[in-house]
């Protein structure tokens, strides 16, 4: 009976129950209806037990790092430079949205973040420049989920944190499929910049000006250098990186560029408490609901099924993708993270694939759900920073979307496009 919780689940995000809800109601109910009064206690003292984790300390602080960088007026220096770099072309402001996002993944790491930074800013800019509203929220959208693919990144810290894998591994396996999505994304806007005759964002910088451009942005380019570096050369942990990455940040608005003010700090602190909370208990609860799923034997059931359907690894992983994508859809990433990890790991690193390798196709494939429609949450975003209804932005992102889901079966089926990195440094066989 214990297994009936997943469709109960599903039923309950199908109604509007928020995410949280629903992943401790679902169990607790048929819990309580089969008299199993003593693991409802198990499932809930587990809330509590899932965020009761040093290394998901990361988390709020790469998010206090991210609000100080974004309030300190750190994404404005950001977007300045991108636009020296590559404002010229046609699709100018396109293009410095996807750059943009790139340069900020290594900031903040998270695509909520990027999508709320850069699309207030960019998409007014955009509009004005006689791009549709539209088709700004949709790059927008579209890029910010470079955000946790690129190191630091949320979701990959939740996935070592489940799954027992090396942070700095992830970390540097996402590296090159971030730039591939960013670089997919730009060739798509060039497409387009010429069929539709987009507009020329500025006109061509002299070399004195781009390097006037990339001094102003030096500092907060230099986080993520500090942040790897660290990490890679085993001076501090993932958790201490992100620690020394709010240091950083404060220290630099404050005292270095002089864009933050000491009267901005409690909105700032208030602002990346709201939104680690809403992280933390989303793990917390996933970590409970994780705990019935053993209790079911659910990753038995699942691994019998799948290896009943085929026993080829290829096919295993096209189908996986499809899954992903389609859970992706529904659910954020960490929670699909947390739930679907511990059930397909397993299966896939039985038959010969790099755990690390399918770390990455998992992540990456449940971040771009969070740009797809129906319940993808960086549309959600878009949609409130730019006005525009979601169903608007969903039809418009489609073209982007092709380009990612291109990117996932190349990473999939090519391992050497994540792998390489981490094995030149060490962090992979």
């Amino acid at each position: 009976m214990l297994i009936w919780f997943l469709p109960l689940f599903l039923v309950l995000l199908m109604v509007g129950l928020p995410v949280f809800f629903a992943l401790l109601a679902a169990p607790g109910a048929i819990l309580w209806l089969g008299g199993q009064e003593r693991d409802i206690t198990l499932l809930y003292r587990n809330l509590y037990n899932g965020m009761d984790s040093f290394p998901l300390m990361a988390i709020p602080f790469f998010m206090l790092a991210g609000e100080l960088m974004n309030r300190g007026g750190i994404t404005i220096r950001l977007v300045e430079f991108s636009q020296a770099l590559i404002g010229h072309l046609r699709g100018g402001l396109a293009h410095v949205n996807v750059l943009s996002s790139i340069l900020f993944a290594g900031l903040s790491g998270s695509a909520v973040a990027d999508t709320s930074a850069l699309g207030s800013m960019l998409i007014p800019a955009m509009e004005k420049q006689g791009y549709s509203r539209k088709f700004a929220a949709a790059i927008t959208a579209a890029s910010s989920v470079i955000g946790p693919i690129i190191p630091p990144s949320g979701i990959m810290i939740i996935y070592a944190y489940v799954m027992g894998e090396s942070v700095a591994a992830l970390f540097l396996a996402g590296i090159v499929p971030g730039i591939m999505v960013g670089v997919g994304l730009m060739l798509m806007i060039k497409v387009m910049a010429d069929r539709y005759d987009f507009p020329v964002a500025s006109r061509k910088y002299t070399w004195p000006e781009r390097g006037k451009a990339s001094l102003r942005a030096f500092f907060p380019l230099l986080t993520p250098v500090i942040i790897l570096g660290g990490i890679l050369g085993g001076v501090f942990t993932p958790t201490e990186a992100a620690a020394i990455a709010v240091a950083y940040a404060l220290f630099i608005g404050l005292f270095v560029i002089k864009t933050l003010k000491m009267s901005e700090l409690p909105d700032v602190l208030t602002r990346a408490g709201l939104t680690s909370a809403v992280v933390l208990l989303l793990v917390g609860a996933a970590m409970s609901f994780k705990t019935v799923v053993s209790l079911s034997h659910a990753p038995e059931h699942m691994a019998e099924f799948v290896l009943s359907l085929t026993q080829n690894p290829l096919v295993l992983l096209f189908l996986i993708n499809l899954l992903l994508f389609l859970v992706g859809m529904f659910l954020d990433a960490g929670p699909a993270i947390i739930i679907l990890g511990p059930i397909l790991g397993p299966i896939f690193i039985s038959l010969g694939i790099d755990p690390i390798h399918f770390a990455i196709i998992m992540c990456v494939n449940l971040t771009v759900g969070l740009a797809t429609p129906p319940m993808g949450l960086v549309l959600f975003v878009a949609a409130a920073v730019s006005g525009e209804r979601v169903s608007t932005i969903a039809r418009a992102i489609l073209p982007f979307l092709m380009v990612e889901v291109i990117v996932i079966f190349l990473i999939t089926f090519i391992p050497e496009i994540s792998m390489t990195v981490p094995r030149l440094t060490g962090f992979a066989e």
